[in-house]
């Protein structure tokens, strides 16, 4: 039976922009987190346009989150992802530069989920 943030999560799910240039790993990982706080944003919300403005929300930062790795993990990346992060207003410590991306995907998403009211 469908759920009143089943379109939520197509909306999550259907948005190729937050995965394009992840590898699979950093992808899954992204997309579950998405998808965890969309149900659990659907179900504190309350309206069902509060819920999908947090839902948009989540999302534009999940694609700065994804961008950011993506930057991150290239050579000559760093500079232009240091922009992105004062831009977006990241407030996680810029990470080491020898993490590799599933790495640097695990600790921004868990620094998020610390601190969710950033």
């Amino acid at each position: 039976m469908p759920t009143p943030c089943d379109p939520m999560l197509r909306h999550v799910l259907r948005d190729e922009a937050l995965t394009r240039g992840l590898g699979d790993i950093e992808a899954k990982m992204l997309v579950e987190w998405l998808t965890d706080w969309t149900e659990l944003l659907a179900e504190a919300s309350r309206t069902e346009d509060d819920a999908w403005s947090c839902v948009r929300r989540l999302c534009r930062r999940g694609r700065a989150i994804s961008r950011f790795v993506q930057l991150w993990n290239e050579p000559q990346g760093r500079g232009g992802a240091t922009q992105l992060a004062a831009a977006e207003r990241f407030a996680w410590p810029l990470p080491p530069s020898d993490l590799e991306a599933p790495d640097l995907m695990h600790h921004i998403l868990t620094w998020e989920n610390q601190h969710p009211d950033r």
